[in-house]
């Protein structure tokens, strides 16, 4: 049964979501920050954000916990934008207060977008590997935020392949996008000797959720730049949200289309070849009982 949205103030009154926060809020505030030293030099850091997303599956997911229902869901959702705010303010301001450090960064943060086009190489054959068909244009062509989904949607209609694509990265981004990003930063971070402000960059995906865990990490392992890395983030996440869109419509979206062309039929056959030999391993085995 598909809810109906619901107005500000039922929301607003919606004591279980709100009840359901706070005490997330503060498990997640007491484990506190958590960092996992691999070697000397290489980390991983968990903030209490990760934590927080992790409790927050658990109570909407598990079916005896009956407090956290799709009303509730609903509901956090219309308050996400309100949450991030203050957030989106602060990054907003380091940007605007380092502005000379980031017209020193050059054309490295106009011609970003293309490194996340690169990603199509890797997401789309992996894709087809795993048994995909045209959900993987929908599913790799770019990180598949709000924009994305209303691209596909509009370009090949609600019910097909590409939108099942599209929503489903879309799903998994927002249940484990944080969580993955906050770890890989700091992994990244520590085990490279890139500066921290490219990592800072790469933190602008387009999602507010995806990129205060990855620069919350980045900030928990290097304090002392904590500045400059808002301010790169900040800059990188606003020409994102800007010309994300842009590079998928003309760029993301054919070269996915017509590299699905190219790679699909090759790898149909390397599945065929794959599922013959353990069709013909699977009778060998029966004629020899």
């Amino acid at each position: 049964m598909v809810e109906n949205k619901p107005t500000m103030k039922e929301t607003f009154l919606d004591y279980k979501l709100h009840l359901t926060v706070l005490g997330v809020a503060i498990i997640a505030e007491l484990i506190g920050k958590q960092t996992i030293q691999i070697t000397d030099k290489i980390s991983l850091v968990f903030l209490p954000l990760v934590y927080a997303i992790i409790i927050g599956l658990i109570a909407y997911l598990i079916k005896p916990f009956k407090f956290v229902k799709i009303r509730q869901s609903i509901h956090a959702e219309t308050t996400m934008l309100l949450c991030f705010s203050p957030f989106l303010a602060k990054m907003a301001i380091s940007s605007g207060q380092s502005i000379d450090r980031i017209i020193s960064a050059g054309p490295a943060l106009l011609l970003q977008e293309f490194g996340n086009l690169a990603t199509i190489l890797i997401a789309l054959p992996l894709a087809l590997l795993l048994g995909f068909k045209r959900e993987s244009i929908g599913l790799t062509h770019s990180i598949g935020r709000e924009q994305n989904v209303g691209l596909i949607v509009d370009k090949y209609g609600f019910g097909s392949a590409e939108t099942r694509g599209v929503m489903m990265i879309y799903i998994v981004g927002t249940m484990v996008g944080a969580i993955f990003l906050g770890g890989l930063a700091s992994f990244l971070a520590t085990v490279t000797s890139i500066s921290p402000l490219a990592y800072a960059m790469a933190t602008g995906v387009g999602s507010g959720s995806m990129t205060a865990a990855a620069v919350g990490s980045l900030i928990a392992t290097f304090p002392e730049m904590e500045k400059d890395i808002l301010a790169f983030s900040s800059m990188s996440n606003i020409l994102t949200q800007c010309t994300g869109i842009y590079m998928s419509i003309f760029i993301g979206l054919p070269l996915t289309s017509k590299l699905y062309d190219w790679l699909e039929p090759i790898f149909r056959g390397i599945r065929n070849i794959s599922k013959k030999n353990e069709n013909d391993k699977v009778s060998k085995n029966d004629k020899e009982l």
